[in-house]
């Protein structure tokens, strides 16, 4: 038997409903084929300032880099907003796991499920058959460099060193590689930002070491119209961490819901799989949120972190399954379906297994 070790973050608001519903998931993927999964809690974003007073312990930095993987649900709530410059805010917790794991490459893939086409607002003809991987540059960029006030200026300053750039552009062409196709589309924003030209320079040195991938240049602002105009152009996209940010919660809207949106975050350690919404406290209790994103998630913990590919392709049908006969939760409902909450979801991904 297999066992792995997964360090559960279950955050605020909804986080903990979501996070039980992905850990039913990978319980029932054990029992189906055979493998143990050992979790051990920690603490990070509001709940940890309440317990601690820091958003990011050092006991959750040594539980989750002690790891095989990281499984997070969601951080925040208003009642840790501030505009103090030297406040502590739990978004601080979540950029500090990221630096202190090494993940910089953010995966965000972006199917739109057969089941679903009629719940997006785009039109169904132009988003059937969508399925792009979104590669986000996580450690670097505009969140992590300089900033400040001076008086009532304030700035904050966008950096990247080449070396940042090579290693998300290698990423991304390795990801088209498994997936079997070589089309990866650079976004970058290089008629008016040094670091963006900076980007486009490394980005085409890099995939010269790839001489079966073809990779194309888009600026931010083409991008985010393509997206919703001709989405089944992209298959791998890889862009900066602000830009990334933006795109992928864009490209969500094309599958329906954020509530449909996984993420994994990878690194030189243990890889972090959270989705791609936030914690919605007003839903918090009410048992009506979407788990799937966290469940997908959980699933791209399996395929990147353990390497089960059966078992990640498990999960991903069983949700097909589940959507194919008709249940929805609160997002994604439309007229004929039957809706369901946030736990009963979970227990009809895991029955399908």
């Amino acid at each position: 038997m297999a066992q792995f070790k997964v360090a559960v973050l279950r955050g605020d608001g909804i986080g903990p409903e979501i996070i039980e519903q992905a850990v039913k998931v990978l319980d029932a993927v054990g029992a189906r084929f055979g493998h143990a999964f050992d979790y051990t809690e920690a603490l990070l974003g509001g709940c940890a300032i309440d317990a601690t007073g820091t958003s990011l312990p050092d006991e959750t930095v040594t539980v989750c880099g002690s790891s095989d993987a990281v499984l997070l649900g969601a951080i925040g709530g208003p009642q840790w907003d501030t505009t103090d410059p030297n406040g502590v805010r739990p978004e601080q917790g979540l950029l500090g796991i990221r630096k202190a794991l090494g993940l910089y490459a953010n995966l965000r893939p972006v199917k739109v499920f057969d089941a679903l086409v009629g719940c997006s607002t785009v039109k169904a003809d132009v988003i059937r058959g969508v399925d792009i991987m979104i590669v986000r540059e996580l450690t670097g960029g505009i969140y992590f460099g300089k900033r400040g006030r001076e008086g009532e200026m304030a700035y904050d300053t966008e950096t990247y060193n080449a070396f940042e750039v090579e290693r998300i552009v290698r990423k991304a062409c390795e990801l088209a590689r498994t997936r079997g196709t070589a089309n990866v589309c650079s976004v970058d924003k290089a008629n008016v930002l040094e670091s963006s030209r900076l980007w486009r320079e490394v980005a085409h040195k890099t995939v010269a070491d790839y001489p079966d991938i073809e990779m194309w240049d888009l600026l931010v602002d083409n991008c985010a119209m393509q997206l919703v105009k001709n989405p089944r152009q992209f298959d791998v996209v890889v862009t900066s961490n602000m830009f990334g940010d933006i795109l992928s919660d864009e490209a969500s809207m094309l599958s329906g819901s954020l509530g449909m949106l996984g993420s994994a975050s990878l690194g030189d350690g243990p890889g972090l799989y959270e989705p791609s919404h936030g914690s919605a406290p007003k839903y918090t209790g009410m048992d009506v949120v979407n788990p799937t994103a966290t469940v997908l998630s959980a699933a791209l913990m399996l395929r990147y972190s353990f390497g089960l590919e059966t078992e990640a392709a498990a999960v991903e049908r069983a949700i097909e399954r589940v959507l194919a006969d008709g249940f929805r939760t609160k997002d994604i409902i439309e007229d004929g379906a039957e809706l369901v909450g946030t736990s009963r979801m979970g227990d009809l991904i895991a029955e399908r297994l």
